[in-house]
């Protein structure tokens, strides 16, 4: 999977700066598409008028549920984020705009993993939590993906796990985060998950929602020693969803791998887990050279062994091959015209959250402190449930 657009812009640091108004002319273009292809959700002019008076009134409006998911699946087709295969028009959208405190978004985060696995069968979903409003702006989540591995530096300044999270590790650590007694390679980070009035809040992912795939070549008796293994599912969860104008800052969306994703940029890559050397070695290779393009036959190798071991626990996962196809149909078929189709972006701030663990979103105030906790102690019934079955 790969990011197509990566906008920067000013995100809000603060409660009182969020968006003033919804653009009303954003607002209006994205309801002209939704009823071109939906002509049986009643008459355009009326519904314009109601959204025009709900703006005036409010500075925002609401989706409908069907506008809603409309403009997801629209926005993960566009995105180029939607893997070959996905049927993008039966892709399912949980409609979670109610949910606003952090202990209740890290639960469905779970259930959304658990769900999106389906024992191996990945179902495609975005789930959709609550928006930016004019004065109440919506949740968001740090993490790149709600799986990632954590990465431990040492005083040398060499890495156990993988390296491009060594920095939210040691953010994460400092934020109270405990790492298993045993480091390992493989260690599952935490959720975080940052609201204006409770600021960031750390939540583990239950260990048996997680399901992944040990590695294995098909000819290669040798290559489990090495120890590898992926998380299943690419649950894509710091990336804002836009739709007409209204900005959703939490919608995890995923598809499922593409082989490369982890044999190439993952495994092999010198900047993450870094085993192509390892791999060439065990192979006989010569790597006192690129020349003798060691790097590239381990590194076939390993997302041979990628797509095999993948295939062999029944983990839906597609080739780089296919992928290649699909991605060159996508960009002849792409709507290009109009800036304010629905779409999944991710600014330069939000990626460097997603890696440093900093900065926050949002400055939370010792007066919001205090009423935030408030809040969570006469939360509603719904989110202390939810809290109870996570187990944070």
């Amino acid at each position: 999977m790969t990011v197509v657009r990566n906008e920067v812009i000013t995100l809000p640091t603060g409660l009182g700066d969020a968006p003033s108004s919804v653009d009303l002319a954003a607002a209006e273009e994205f309801l002209r598409m939704f009823h071109d292809a939906h002509p049986e959700a009643g008459p355009l002019g009326q519904r314009l008028t109601q959204v025009r008076t709900e703006i005036a009134d409010t500075g925002t409006y609401r989706h409908t549920p069907q506008e809603l998911a409309y403009g997801a699946r629209v926005a993960l087709r566009d995105s180029g984020w939607c893997t070959s295969g996905v049927p993008w028009r039966r892709l399912k959208v949980r409609d979670l705009r109610g949910l606003r405190n952090a202990a209740a978004v890290a639960a469905e985060c779970v259930q959304h993993l658990r769900l999106s696995t389906n024992n191996g069968q990945i179902q495609p979903l975005v789930t959709v939590f609550a928006p930016d409003g004019p004065n109440s702006p919506g949740p968001c989540v740090w993490n790149e993906q709600l799986v990632r591995y954590a990465g431990y530096r040492d005083a040398n300044g060499k890495v156990l796990g993988d390296p491009r999270y060594a920095e939210f590790t040691d953010a994460v650590s400092r934020m109270g985060w405990k790492a298993p007694t045993q480091r390992g390679r493989f260690d599952h980070l935490p959720l975080v998950v940052e609201t204006a009035h409770e600021g960031p809040k750390l939540f583990t992912v239950p260990r048996d929602v997680i399901q992944e795939v040990p590695l294995e070549h098909p000819e290669l008796p040798w290559f489990v020693e090495l120890g590898l293994r992926w998380h299943a599912v690419p649950v894509i969860s710091n990336m804002r969803l836009v739709i007409g104008g209204i900005t959703y800052p939490a919608a995890p969306f995923n598809s499922w791998f593409v082989g490369a994703e982890i044999g190439t940029r993952s495994l092999a890559d010198e900047g993450a887990y870094a085993v192509a050397r390892e791999v060439a070695e065990r192979l006989g290779l010569d790597v006192r050279s690129e020349r003798t393009l060691w790097r590239d036959r381990a590194t076939i190798e390993l997302n041979r062994a990628v797509l095999h071991s993948f295939d062999a626990a029944q983990v839906t996962i597609t080739d780089h091959h296919a992928e290649a196809l699909h991605r060159l149909a996508w960009l002849r078929s792409r709507q290009r015209a109009g800036g304010n189709r629905p779409a999944f972006r991710v600014d330069a701030v939000t990626a460097q959250r997603a890696r440093l663990g900093t900065p926050a979103r949002f400055t939370v105030t010792g007066s919001e402190e205090r009423a935030a906790e408030r809040t969570e102690a006469h939360g509603s019934r719904l989110a202390a449930l939810l809290h109870k079955r996570l187990g944070a």
